[in-house]
């Protein structure tokens, strides 16, 4: 459903909004300007010939300018696509600064954080593997000690256990060198470097020659934070909503307001903000904004220790990343419910929202590798994709990437687990989009890529977002 601009009528302003010059001007030109456009009335030649007041300053949003009588009735100040953890927490930052605006969440699934953040391994990241003054890299820090601040205000489990990134071959060491200088550059407090021994004495089944011990990571459940974070938003305004099962199919742009139209009924909305994750470009498309990158989706899939094998792994154990290569490669990961977790491989997904090995979509598929960005991609990684897709099917070969880590760890160890769908902002040239991407078209903020560790990082982002809105939309209260 393609999106049409309409004009509501604008009825003559009162008299005592101010001089008379003031209010022949606006009727005549207020149709033509958005709520939140400014003017500047001594400068702007539309308002020369009535301007009586000579030296007279006046530069505000054309909205304030206006009776509230006379705007038309919206159902709420701030709508949110997608209860995720980023979407929740963007709604929960801007509750905080605006406590009287009416906030409503629309998620098209009967639950929330049903995607990304149900899906993902449950690490509290570091910020360790991050290009230094990169959005990633600061709302990693600052998100990880909120994070941290919330969960103990709200009495959600979580356990800062640490990692070790573990270097197994000579070749290795030069760039776990260069992790331990970039952890200087993020400013993460306790990385030191370890050496065999100590890598014994911290992982005792661990084997490598150097590693790195990272003291700022650990475990938590994001569901449980997304259901705090929901029922925070809730209770700071009585008109705030959370709408499920409300599926985006289209907008109807006005001049004060805009029609939401979900597949349960329209909503009048006042501003718009798109966190649909793997959905996010086509929210995006629904208003015609110029993406020079798509969502594409890539699965992880992940195997369990089972029984005594579970004792073999204390903490969080990674490998050093190859830099040719997009992803982190295969870990042992803790989870908060004691599980451990070994994986993720990462494959192309044939479905942006698809859970198991043989999940597809046609659409999904076709928007995917139509897109050039996709293809270029594929040639790029081509050896890469093929050892991971080799490893998703041939269980031994997975087993012989993680015996770099833990030679005893065998086949019988491992049940396969869950599986999580990346969404990847790939840009037209072939390369993944690194960083957070956020932009803005008029009502609208569109949060376009949001990758790991958008749920680490997830309430930073949120205040990004919220100072972007209250700039942007002029918000007041």
């Amino acid at each position: 459903m393609g999106p049409h601009r309409s004009h509501s009528k604008i009825e003559p302003v009162p008299a005592k909004v101010g001089t008379p010059h003031r209010c022949r001007c606006l009727n005549r030109i207020s149709k033509r300007l958005n709520e939140n456009d400014v003017i500047d009335y001594d400068n702007d030649k539309r308002f020369a010939d009535h301007d009586n007041e000579p030296g007279r300053q006046y530069h505000c949003p054309i909205s304030s300018l206006i009776m509230p009588a006379m705007q038309p009735k919206t159902d709420f100040d701030i709508a949110i696509i997608g209860a995720g953890i980023v979407g929740l927490a963007t709604a929960y930052k801007i509750a905080l600064a605006h406590p009287s605006l009416r906030i409503c969440l629309f998620e098209k699934e009967k639950e929330i954080a049903a995607h990304q953040t149900g899906h993902n391994s449950g690490v509290i990241h570091s910020g360790l593997y991050y290009q230094p003054g990169s959005i990633k890299a600061k709302t990693c820090r600052e998100g990880r000690r909120e994070l941290v601040e919330f969960a103990q205000k709200h009495h959600i489990p979580f356990d800062m256990c640490g990692k070790i990134v573990v270097a197994t071959h000579p070749s290795e060491v030069a760039r776990l060198d260069q992790l331990y200088e970039r952890a200087q550059a993020n400013q993460l407090a306790g990385v030191e470097k370890i050496d065999a021994h100590q890598i014994k004495e911290i992982e005792p089944e661990c084997s490598g020659i150097a590693g790195l011990r990272v003291p700022c990571t650990g475990i938590i459940d994001f569901v449980q934070v997304a259901r705090t974070l929901a029922e925070q938003v809730q209770a700071i305004h009585a008109e705030n909503r959370l709408k499920l099962e409300h599926r985006v199919i289209g907008f109807d742009r006005h001049d004060y307001y805009t029609k939401l139209v979900t597949n349960q009924g329209p909503f009048r909305v006042r501003n718009i903000v798109n966190c649909a994750g793997l959905q996010s470009d086509r929210i995006a498309d629904l208003v015609d904004v110029r993406l020079d990158m798509r969502i594409v989706p890539f699965r992880g899939e992940y195997h369990q220790l089972i029984g005594a094998a579970k004792d073999k792994v204390k903490h969080l154990i990674y490998p050093v990343p190859d830099p040719r290569f997009p992803f982190l490669g295969v870990h042992f990961t803790r989870t908060i419910g004691g599980e451990v977790e070994c994986g993720p491989n990462a494959v192309f997904s044939w479905k942006r929202e698809g859970y198991h090995r043989l999940s597809f979509d046609f659409r999904d598929s076709w928007d995917a590798l139509s897109f050039a960005g996709t293809r270029a991609l594929f040639r790029k990684n081509l050896r890469y994709g093929i050892r991971e897709y080799a490893q998703s099917l041939c269980k031994p070969l997975l087993v012989r990437q993680l015996k770099r880590l833990i030679p005893s760890v065998t086949s019988a160890d491992l049940q396969r687990g869950h599986c999580g769908v990346r969404a990847q902002a790939v840009s037209r040239n072939g390369e993944p989009v690194d960083d957070f991407k956020i932009e803005h078209q008029h009502n609208f903020i569109h949060v376009l890529n949001a990758p790991s560790p958008a749920a680490t990082a997830a309430l930073a982002i949120g205040s990004h977002i919220q100072a972007l809105c209250t700039s942007r939309f002029n918000l007041k209260g």
